[in-house]
């Protein structure tokens, strides 16, 4: 029975432990993305649009966990700024893409990596093999988790 006890009370450390140092590094990266006048929800779009290429308005909400409704307003914003185009698939007009404007990819390579080296700054405090094994980790933990 004590080993339980000692079990529970790790698992609930760990959950502290992960909150806290999730909310340090979210708050940083945050702070970045809107010291180039995104918000997170938008700088989230442009760098799935600029890593992975143009996406089904769907897909992109189902990739930064947008409702339908939040995903069309944000990409809307995005078209206002000039940063991205939607335009109908035309073997099905109900799907819609969202490409990435000359203006977008433009600030993508320029922003883009100053956020990832400042991700690295934030990081700073493991090493590349302390950061595999926690990738690692972490990813055991979420499946075991589903």
């Amino acid at each position: 029975m004590p080993e339980e006890l000692d079990n529970q009370e790790l698992s609930l450390k760990l959950y502290i432990v992960m909150h806290h140092a999730f909310n340090s590094l979210q708050d940083q990266s945050f702070k970045d993305m809107k010291s180039y006048g995104l918000n997170p929800t938008e700088f989230a779009v442009l760098e799935l649009l600029y890593n992975k290429g143009p996406q089904q308005i769907q897909q992109i909400g189902e990739r930064v966990l947008l409702s339908s409704g939040s995903i069309t307003y944000v990409v809307n914003n995005l078209i206002e700024e000039g940063y991205v185009v939607r335009k109908q698939y035309e073997m099905d007009r109900r799907i819609a893409y969202v490409y990435l404007k000359p203006k977008g990819k433009k600030l993508m390579n320029e922003i883009f990596p100053k956020h990832a080296e400042q991700l690295e700054k934030i990081t700073n405090g493991l090493n590349a093999g302390e950061k595999k094994k926690l990738i690692e980790t972490l990813k055991k933990l979420g499946k075991n988790v589903e």
